[in-house]
């Protein structure tokens, strides 16, 4: 099957807020803001505008009889449509296309959108914890923060709504958390946790093996190690990542369910001004090959590199102040799927920032960005 097909079908599952029979179909209004936002439409009257210039286009797949609505109509359609329906079924059709590999990295972490707050209203800016699928360049979901909690708790409800069965999922030391680690397990996926003060008895059990087996070059315990150097930007990064089997009087060890390995990395940056030396500790559920390790815990940080900073400079999403309704988490969700389309497209020689631009200028490209299987 096409993927403007399927893609079409699954914006028809979403359920329409309007009473009656609308003039303008939903499933236009949803591929148009698709569109748009893919083409560097980064609010709801620059995506009237794009579509309005398209009309001939969109026409090819779309019955367009009553042409293309103002985007005071987008706006109060995207404010009504329900998050917890319109967003799985974008991922559906996403995650489909492409499976997460077994042992791939699923990187979680949160993001404050800073314009979101209202002052007027009195709402708080929405925070969301994103899952970020580091080989594929894939989002693989979002779940907003209630005002009255934080990442502990909705990082559970975010992994009964995305599938990481086979994956290896890695988060910050917020998210170490017994209960977490025994929820990745539960869902058939292994986790890497990064371990500070958050958990001092651990951390410092942790810290406390690997200073006494660093003395003697861990020849008394088996060890799995993979070391990196790099020169770039007038640095030099040397990292090494060490890992070992679970010792069995780790205090603190015995909460963590399927726990069996520990792992500490070791990045010595020089630079003129001087050296800098950060030293991190992990729980990892189990054993790995030192390049895996190193990938997991270097991978995290894709979700920073690759989604999250890409959403504030290229789509301006920390800017945005679509605030009422429903508005500014679907438009999250949207900016989300088109940098997965774009990243997936593979032809263009070039950034998510002038792909979006190409996207908008040349109307093969975005039939490739949106439409290729």
């Amino acid at each position: 099957m096409e993927r403007s097909t399927s893609l079409i079908d699954q914006l028809g599952n979403v359920t329409d807020p309007r009473p009656g029979e609308p003039a303008y179909p939903l499933v236009n209004i949803l591929f148009m803001m698709i569109c748009g936002v893919v083409a560097g439409a980064d609010d709801f009257v620059a995506i009237a505008r794009f579509a309005n210039t398209k009309k001939d286009w969109f026409s090819k797949f779309l019955e367009m009889t009553h042409g293309v609505p103002s985007h005071d109509r987008f706006n109060a359609i995207l404010n009504a449509i329900k998050p917890e329906e319109f967003e799985p079924i974008l991922l559906a059709w996403l995650t489909e296309l492409h499976k997460i590999t077994n042992g791939q990295v699923i990187a979680i972490d949160g993001k404050t959108l800073r314009r979101s707050y209202d002052h007027a209203s009195g709402k708080a800016a929405i925070h969301m914890v994103s899952a970020w699928a580091t080989a594929n360049h894939l989002s693989l979901g979002q779940t907003i923060v209630d005002q009255k909690s934080n990442e502990i708790t909705a990082i559970p409800k975010l992994l009964e709504i995305i599938e990481v069965s086979g994956g290896l999922v890695t988060i910050d030391a917020m998210g170490c958390q017994t209960e977490i680690a025994a929820k990745i397990i539960d869902e058939g996926a292994d986790y890497c946790l990064a371990v500070k003060g958050n958990q001092p008895t651990l951390h410092e059990g942790i810290k406390a093996f690997f200073l006494s087996h660093l003395e003697d070059d861990f020849a008394r315990v088996d060890v799995v190690e993979h070391h990196t150097k790099e020169a770039a930007h007038g640095r030099i990064d040397e990292r090494s990542y060490y890992l070992c089997e679970l010792p069995e009087d780790l205090p603190d060890g015995s909460r963590w369910k399927g726990l069996q390995a520990i792992g500490m990395s070791i990045n010595n940056t020089q630079r003129r001004k001087g050296d800098e030396i950060a030293v991190r500790y992990y729980i990892v559920s189990k054993m790995l090959p030192g390049k895996d390790f190193a990938g997991a815990v270097r991978g995290h940080w894709g979700i920073e590199n690759s989604c999250h900073w890409q959403l504030d400079v290229t789509f301006g999403e920390d800017q945005c102040r679509i605030r009422k309704g429903h508005g500014d988490e679907n438009f999250s969700t949207l900016r989300r799927t088109a940098l997965s389309l774009l990243k997936q497209e593979k032809t263009a020689k070039c950034g998510v920032k002038n792909k979006r631009l190409t996207a908008g200028w040349d109307d093969s490209y975005m039939e490739k960005v949106v439409f290729s299987p």
